[in-house]
């Protein structure tokens, strides 16, 4: 997925962006056949080849550069600098629900890949937010007799609340209703409008309002049923404007056969090739039955669609609030993104349109948009009518954040889909964090302070002269690194998990217990095996920390650190030889809690609290979305 670029050649794509922008008079009646549009009024044409020496039109380009992956730095493109700030955004997500597990997924899995780019020492600009506008939005409102704005003010604020719970540290929040992110979707529609890429036109189609999209009957199921939310579309007709998608086809296609890493995994990239093989359909791009949104420029009658709003939130979100919103500005601050994190049933719109809307704007694409699959439980799929829904309030609440986070990071492949069961779940938890990983420092610093009265005998780096397990460590290191850089978290996990798994082994072949009961030599022999163990607790609290944040900080704190020392790492404190000779530990204390049953809450003091005030927060949403 990934290799190692030693010389970088930029591959780049051109082509002409019309800054001529066309006036009202160039709407004329126009009728196609083969289609289902009626009375398309184009705004403006423009042909995709370079202009001519004799053009007198002036033409902006915009490139799409060559991507691929920097083993030191992750995702980059061909001229990447290491000075530009790694940007990873989630999808914005859409307000008409509470937060599920299917977002928070996305979220956490975001959040290890930022925390990982910043222990390089990379400044990162992570973007989360929610999407508020759209016909959806101002129905769930209207069934419980509030207005848009106070039901998207409530489970945005439900978003915010989980994402602090979970351990999410975000760098920018953007809401769609934002006054800065409206006057940017204004200004980049005023761009694509100039490109000669929108017009009006009637449409008549097969309608899904949960996907807010217009399908081919050929996609639908039984009952013309939508394929993802399984309800059926509706006959709708509307005079609205499009986007000139078709038009994209063919550089689209050439784009991804010259830049394959662009979406990832390889399979999703089959699937987005497979569809622009196909053939591209223009799509509309604003709403006349529709209030709830951004208005047209130049048309107070029709709000701006929901896909052409929400995505420009990934540069909106990049200007602070105080300051004046222009579209150059944003842009100058951290893009192109350098990864998009999605679910793959979103994954047309990220993949698709956004790359040609960028390119009608004249703007640089992102460098690599990553579809990760469905979450499903005990195998099946989850839907509210089932009644098995996972609830990620209610596993922060009663397991902590570590555990959720763990699991879902260890145990579904990243890109694939994964399945959640609370037997499972226990299982994994206890058997790694709790055994493994907690079991072991715990044990390794009682016989510390037993027989060393909590202080380490010898530097770690002249402890594990010579030694295999030292030796084991460092490459495992490596590997999870080399994991992190390719997206392959769970990977990640396993090579950690296995530090963990040979400490554990070398502490009872060498059984310093043993030794310090035979005093003299054999004791300062065993004072050297604490160390050594501890050395390797510490390189799994800095490489484990993009997982579990809060766990790997209090397995720092046991080591004799502060939390600045710990908020203060970087990858390369990985390397072996941390830990001095006079350091004086913690004393010991789990550092994770093993889940005895269901009803026992783990992560000590930091889950005691969450219960009441989780289940009056969930209250609230579900009063406001599910009236």
């Amino acid at each position: 997925m990934s290799c190692r670029v030693q010389n970088p050649i930029q591959n780049r794509l051109w082509f002409p962006c019309s800054s001529t922008a066309p006036s009202s008079s160039s709407y004329k009646s126009i009728n196609f056949t083969r289609t289902r549009f009626k009375n398309r009024s184009p705004l403006f044409r423009k042909t995709l080849l370079p202009p001519s020496s004799s053009s007198s039109k002036r033409n902006l380009y915009c490139t799409c550069s060559s991507i691929t992956t920097d083993a030191n730095n992750g995702p980059t493109n061909g001229n990447s600098n290491s000075d530009e700030p790694f940007v990873i955004t989630t999808p914005l997500y859409y307000v008409n629900a509470p937060p599920h597990m299917g977002s928070a997924y996305t979220t956490i899995a975001a959040d290890a890949i930022a925390r990982f780019q910043r222990l390089l020492g990379k400044k990162v600009i992570f973007i989360t937010g929610t999407d508020e506008h759209g016909e959806k939005i101002a129905t769930a409102a209207a069934a419980c007799g509030s207005s848009p704005a106070e039901h998207c003010d409530v489970v945005s604020q439900a978003y915010k609340r989980l994402w602090t719970d979970l351990g999410i540290g975000y760098d920018k929040f953007i809401r769609t209703t934002d006054p800065k992110h409206e006057a940017i979707v204004m200004e980049f529609y005023s761009k694509v409008l100039a490109s000669g890429d929108i017009y009006r036109a009637d449409y008549e189609g097969l309608y899904c309002v949960n996907c807010e999209e217009y399908k081919d009957e050929n996609e639908l199921l039984d009952n013309k049923c939508c394929p993802i939310h399984l309800q059926p579309c509706v006959a709708r007709k509307e005079d609205n404007y499009f986007f000139s998608l078709s038009k994209y086809q063919q550089i689209l296609g050439k784009m991804l056969t010259e830049n394959p890493e662009f979406v990832q995994p390889s399979f999703r990239l089959n699937e987005v090739q497979s569809w622009i093989r196909s053939g591209l359909r223009d799509f509309s791009i604003s709403r006349a039955s529709v209030d709830w949104g951004i208005e047209v420029p130049n048309d107070a009658k029709q709000t701006i669609y929901v896909w052409f709003d929400a995505l420009l939130g990934y540069v909106s979100a990049l200007l602070d609030d105080e300051e004046q919103p222009n579209l150059e500005r944003a842009i100058s601050l951290g893009w192109p993104a350098s990864l998009h994190l999605i679910g793959k049933d979103i994954l047309r719109f990220h993949a698709v349109y956004w790359p040609a809307m960028l390119m009608s704007a004249g703007l640089q694409l992102p460098k690599m948009i990553f579809g990760h699959g469905f979450l499903t439980k005990d195998g099946k799929k989850m839907g509210k009518s089932l009644g098995n829904t996972i609830e990620p309030t209610y596993l922060v609440q009663r397991f902590g954040p570590d555990a959720v986070r763990y699991f879902f990071l260890k145990e579904v492949e990243f890109g694939g889909d994964g399945d959640y069961s609370e037997s499972r779940f226990i299982s994994t938890v206890n058997a790694h964090l709790a055994n493994t990983i907690g079991n072991l420092l715990n044990r390794t610093l009682g016989l510390l302070k037993k027989n060393c009265q909590s202080t380490l005998a010898v530097d770690s780096a002249i402890a594990a002269e010579g030694n295999t397990f030292k030796d084991a460590v460092e490459k495992l290191v490596m590997k999870a690194q080399n994991h992190y850089e390719n997206l392959a978290i769970s990977s990640a996990c396993e090579a950690l998990l296995e530090i963990g798994n040979a400490g554990n082994l070398y502490m009872n072949e060498q059984a310093p217990w043993s030794l310090f009961k035979q005093g003299s030599a054999a004791s300062e022999t065993a004072a050297k095996e604490l160390v050594i163990v501890l050395e390797a607790m510490r390189i799994i609290a800095i490489a484990l920390s993009p997982i579990t944040p809060s766990l790997c900080l209090r397995i720092y704190n046991q080591l004799g650190y502060s939390e600045d020392q710990f908020n203060a790492i970087t990858w390369s404190d990985t390397k072996w030889g941390g830990l001095k000779a006079g350091q004086v530990m913690a004393q010991p204390k789990p550092v994770f809690s093993k889940i005895e049953d269901q009803t026992q809450e783990v992560s000590g003091d930091q889950a005691t609290n969450w219960g009441s005030r989780h289940k009056e927060n969930a209250t609230q949403v579900r009063k406001v979305v599910e009236a």
